[in-house]
């Protein structure tokens, strides 16, 4: 028994590692919006960072938004090689849009928060006209707006097309996935604070159901902070604590059909990102990462060129995975 309980032991604790193409851009940077398309990668993060790379992680060009006020700029969209929107978070004027259609050589303001309280957490656009923008409650409600023109103007979805609030309930901004949408109108978000939710939309964001889900949520700023999809189209859910960042608990939720299952597997620690390849899905978040290499059924802690490191954000175009993170990293990985 005790032979087997040992071999049971070394079997949940074993390591994956990989070797990924980081560099380290500017060291007070926290990159929290990634993109890759069409082998170009992109980055975006506080005081108007925003990086793009087209050689693999090599190299990175500084595109940064000149001339606006400094925010945090904590998503970003891109439509083709030339075309991004990036959005910025932050009280009231800190949460704006803005959009470049020469690869960063210039940006022009999209979209300016018309509510001093208003507070933006992410964007998601189906195509290139229409899209869905997530915003802090306001009024009793969540502030979502959606656009048809890609980004030009937007309306706010009513609140009465939203489940009530639940108490001292808010969304976070991490990391650019706390809305996701996919090409069939349908969307979602993720919510915490003393509960865990995530969020549905069948009609392209007219209307909304809530569903409840078993992350750790003990805290006001504990619940979901992300959301992903595997390659065969299951709905993950990840979150955990940003102020206990290391709290071994659960983390990671997906939904198989209409059953909700824990993924068993995941290190300790606040997960806010999640990207797939085929069957091989990484979940990262500021101090660690984990791989799978069952689309995301269970999981195994991963070193990253021989350490234990961690990063907020994830994208995936292909088989070009792109990461950011704090202390001005980011990464660039090819699956073979």
């Amino acid at each position: 028994m005790k032979t087997f309980m040992l071999l049971l032991s070394l079997c949940c604790f074993s390591t994956s590692a990989m070797d990924w193409n980081i560099q380290k851009l500017t060291p007070g940077t926290a990159f929290r919006g990634s993109a890759v398309l069409d082998g170009v990668a992109w980055v975006t993060g506080s005081d108007n960072s925003v990086y793009i790379s087209k050689d693999g992680g090599n190299s990175w060009l500084d595109i940064s938004v000149k001339g606006f006020p400094l925010t945090d700029l904590r998503d970003i969209e891109v439509f083709d090689v030339n075309t991004a929107i990036v959005m910025g978070a932050g009280q009231g004027g800190l949460s704006k849009l803005y959009v470049t259609e020469n690869q960063g050589l210039s940006w022009q303001l999209l979209f300016d928060n018309p509510d001093e309280l208003g507070f933006f957490n992410s964007i998601a656009f189906w195509d290139r006209n229409n899209g869905l923008l997530l915003g802090d409650p306001i009024g009793g409600g969540y502030v979502i707006l959606r656009t048809a023109d890609g980004g030009k103007t937007w309306q706010r979805i009513a609140k009465d097309s939203l489940p009530s609030l639940l108490d001292k309930e808010v969304a976070f901004a991490a990391s650019g996935n706390t809305l996701i949408v996919d090409k069939r109108g349908k969307a979602w978000f993720t919510s915490g604070g003393y509960s865990s939710s995530a969020y549905s939309s069948a009609d392209s964001g007219s209307h909304w159901r809530r569903h409840p889900v078993a992350l750790y949520d003990d805290t006001q700023t504990a619940g979901g902070y992300a959301l992903a999809f595997n390659a065969l189209g299951d709905l993950f859910v990840l979150g955990g604590d940003y102020q206990q960042r290391d709290k071994h608990d659960a983390n990671l939720v997906y939904r198989r059909g209409y059953v909700w299952h824990k993924a068993p597997g995941t290190t300790p620690g606040l997960r806010t990102a999640m990207a797939c390849y085929e069957e091989t899905c990484i979940a990262s978040g500021k101090l660690s990462t984990d791989i799978s290499h069952d689309h995301g059924y269970s999981w195994q802690p991963l070193l990253i060129n021989g350490e234990t490191q961690g990063f907020f954000t994830l994208a995936i175009d292909g088989n070009t995975l792109v990461a950011g993170g704090h202390g001005g990293r980011v990464a660039v990985y090819t699956f073979k």
